[in-house]
């Protein structure tokens, strides 16, 4: 009979971003197999209507149902936010979403102004609207959409020249409001956090959602009974449709050591 607690966790994204969410799970799960699926064909999906998203999801769930997934952890705020009730009420697994981490930041912001970077899906969703709702009372909330900053990361370019203009340019209308503390609401914009330190400076504070959800993750999976009793390191694969030549390059450069990546 097969074990479900030593059945990989699956986690997917419009593209290579969520890879920097799968880092965190691989830290804090390392005896885990991991499988990562970069839907690079469809990015960025911040552009697309939420049934397109929705779509993407199912098609991409099947994909690792079917290679025996026990958990999927939506590495991808705007997919979250368009198709995780969906996908909730579709699959039996545990499925675990991403959300902008406007709470923490509210929690860390010494002066009450808060700057959230994201895409233009996760700033238009109804989810977004009810966590400012919930959290946003008492702060300043300046939200600021970064179009074209995910294909930065999709082509690897995470030092190159446009990429740092890009930066400025979406940082400044949140330092000129005054913001203390940066919310990375796209799991694709820790790749460029080293060029958002050098245009914010050290005394705003920038605040990622990865580790979060990899505490989120674990404690799904225990109270499921699901963690592996393996102890030796988990394997982790990849996955991706695009069709950059240099698409697994990029992808190992990202996950920062050599990796098993397949075209879909």
């Amino acid at each position: 009979m097969h074990d479900v607690k030593q059945s990989p966790v699956a986690v997917f994204d419009s593209g290579v971003g969520g890879i920097s969410v799968l880092q965190h799970i691989h830290a804090l799960l390392p005896s885990e197999q991991l499988l990562y699926v970069a839907d690079s064909k469809y990015a960025p999906y911040g552009n697309k209507s939420p049934a397109e998203i929705q779509a993407r999801c199912v098609e991409i769930s099947g994909f690792l149902i079917a290679k025996r997934a026990k958990a999927i952890v939506v590495a991808c705020n705007t997919a979250t936010a368009a198709a995780i009730d969906m996908m909730r009420e579709r699959y039996t697994l545990p499925i675990i979403g991403m959300e902008p981490a406007v709470k923490p930041a509210a929690t860390a912001s010494k002066n009450g102004i808060i700057g959230v970077l994201a895409t233009t899906g996760t700033l238009k969703s109804a989810q977004f609207a009810g966590l400012l709702e919930s959290y946003g009372r008492n702060v300043k909330v300046v939200t600021q959409a970064c179009v074209g900053l995910v294909e930065c990361v999709e082509r690897g370019e995470l030092q190159a020249p446009a990429t740092l203009q890009l930066v400025k340019k979406y940082c400044q209308p949140l330092l000129d409001e005054g913001a203390d503390t940066i919310v990375l609401g796209c799991t694709h914009y820790p790749f460029v956090r080293p060029l958002i330190e050098q245009v914010v400076g050290e005394r705003v504070s920038l605040i990622d959602t990865g580790a979060a959800v990899a505490k989120q993750l674990q404690k799904r999976l225990a109270a499921l009974d699901l963690l592996t009793s393996d102890l030796q390191t988990g394997s982790v694969q990849f996955w991706t449709n695009s069709a950059a030549e240099n698409a697994r390059q990029v992808v190992e450069s990202l996950w920062r050591q050599p990796a098993q990546v397949s075209l879909l």
